[in-house]
């Protein structure tokens, strides 16, 4: 079995989608997910999406937020385009049919999250993610030109050196091999443009503000098929995960700080007047850092989000989604401070694409959390990800449409997967404990703050598991968990490598060892390539 189609679209959330449907309007597209449409970081998304729309705001001052919370290692030209590029991105939005949050005088209701120096957040008052996701998934499910495929997982891309049986370094991507993971089959999908827009890797840390789905799988393809990655070592942690054995990691937004929350020790003192002159509406590699520094000084498990001086109906109104989740664990947020700590929430880096959308390997573009533009820098500005998913997905349709045009040649052969002598695993165990054992090797060596032993010390088990991996992966027919495994353990070494390269502390890397900023030497994005 072979599908061919147009363009193939890998990930379902915000940028995937709204690439989709820009696209299907030209041509046939193939969107897969590998769990139902909805599940994925954008649902999860709480707080909402920055766009200068207001008359007190500027390009100028969204600008200079998104550049000084990147530690200033942001692309200009990038951080200008999406900037400049956000109201339109808004207007697409509400054509598909997302409704944000308005007020009694009908304008949107905007809110101002860590980092900005205005309100600019639009929202869906504490659901905005699962907002949007809503209208994207109606809106892909109704079109004509889209077919959907859950339950199916990307495995590795296929690049010209498949079909050609060159061994120089591959320059085309022609498609991906995809496992049907109900029917066990792998299927080779062809497409003329391949897009990745899977997502994050917040799973390959202990604990993460991120679905089960996102354990890195587009960079790891993409790693592997010979593109670009940069800047890996850029891993933000959300400060304010509620904290509760039984939470699963759920994430208490930047608008309740933006909404004048503050953040208290166990004893009730505020402490973020001591860390940044914005206090608790600092940027969020500050707040991480500060609250895990307040946790190591006092011995404390959590800090507590404070909240409780703002009229109970207000709070239940604005935060209906946060305040019911809380009252499910017997914590009431109208007149109890939130335990919370951080945890491993957006990947800064990715896989190395230009202005477009294009990475090194011609006709394979990336968009959303798994590319690497250039506009987070050093740290993600609160609610800039959600509008570089939908630029990036217009500016990578029109260059998809104009390459569609340049090549008018019949769909790409792509040949079929080799089973080889793949039996059935019998050996799951060996699949969970090496899980495990990559998330807290993660979590304690290259977690918040970093050194160079730890990070040599994550070094040396990345590669002992990848190499058992290696072994044990080829004798075995493929499955889910064994693909994500497989996928990790390549994210967080090269999450790793490029720790170790950067001799500096910036954003949300910091070095113990060195502990200061180096724009003379380090003032630049580190890169990894795979060698052929």
């Amino acid at each position: 079995m072979k599908i061919t189609s147009d363009f193939l679209v890998i990930g379902t959330g915000i940028a995937g989608i709204s690439y989709a449907l820009k696209v299907a309007e030209r041509g046939t597209v193939a969107l897969v997910t590998k769990r139902e449409m909805s599940e994925t970081a954008t649902n999860l998304a709480q707080g909402g999406i920055a766009s200068v729309i207001s008359t007190e705001d500027s390009f100028a001052s969204h600008f200079k937020d998104t550049m000084i919370a990147g530690a200033n290692l942001c692309c200009e030209d990038v951080v200008q385009l999406v900037v400049e590029s956000g109201p339109k991105a808004i207007h697409d939005l509400i054509n598909w049919g997302v409704k944000f949050t308005k007020k009694d005088d009908d304008t949107y209701d905007l809110t101002r999250e860590g980092g900005h120096s205005k309100r600019r957040i639009l929202h869906a008052k504490d659901i905005t993610g699962r907002e949007i996701e809503r209208a994207l998934v109606s809106a892909a499910r109704n079109h004509p030109n889209i077919t959907i495929y859950e339950h199916h997982i990307a495995v590795d891309l296929i690049t010209d050196t498949k079909t050609t049986g060159r061994k120089e370094y591959p320059s085309h991507c022609i498609g991906a091999y995809v496992l049907d993971i109900e029917g066990r089959e792998v299927i080779p999908f062809g497409a003329r443009v391949t897009v990745l827009a899977t997502g994050g890797a917040g799973k390959v840390f202990l604990y993460t503000t991120n679905p089960d789905v996102a354990t890195g799988d587009g960079v790891a393809m993409a790693y592997r098929a010979g593109a670009t990655i940069a800047d890996m070592e850029f891993m933000q942690f959300h400060p304010t995960t509620l904290y509760h054995p039984n939470a699963k990691s759920f994430l208490i937004s930047e608008s309740v700080r933006g909404e004048g929350a503050v953040l208290r020790r166990r004893d009730g003192t505020a402490f973020m007047e001591a860390y940044h002159p914005l206090k608790d509406l600092a940027p969020r590699d500050v707040v991480a850092r500060a609250i895990d520094n307040e946790m190591k000084v006092h011995g404390d498990d959590s800090v507590f989000l404070d909240i409780t001086h703002r009229d109970a109906d207000y709070i239940r109104n604005r935060f209906p989604n946060i305040y019911e989740t809380c009252l499910k664990f017997d914590i009431d947020m109208t007149r109890d401070p939130i335990p919370v700590v951080p945890a491993a929430h957006y990947l800064c880096g990715g896989v190395k694409v230009d202005i477009w959308g294009e990475s090194d390997l011609q006709n394979l573009f990336a968009i959303g959390e798994v590319a690497f533009t250039g506009l987070h820098g050093s740290n993600r500005l609160a609610s800039n990800s959600l509008l570089e998913g939908v630029v990036f997905a217009d500016r990578v349709a029109q260059r998809s449409l104009e390459r569609l045009e340049e090549t008018a040649t019949p769909y790409p052969t792509v040949p079929p997967w080799d089973y080889g002598q793949a039996t059935d695993s019998d050996e799951e165990v060996v699949v969970a404990h090496n899980w495990d054992e990559i998330r807290r090797c993660m979590w304690n060596y290259v977690g918040i703050v970093r050194s160079d032993r730890r990070l040599a010390r994550a070094l040396r088990r990345m590669e002992m598991i990848q190499q058992e991996i290696a072994e044990y992966y080829w004798d075995f027919y493929p499955t889910s968990d064994l693909i994500e495994l497989r996928n990790i353990t390549t994210v967080a070494k090269l999450i790793v490598r490029c720790a170790m390269q950067r001799k500096e502390s910036r954003g949300l890397h910091f070095n113990i060892d060195y502990p200061e900023t180096d724009d003379l030497n380090w003032k630049r994005d580190t890169t990894i390539r795979i060698a052929f």
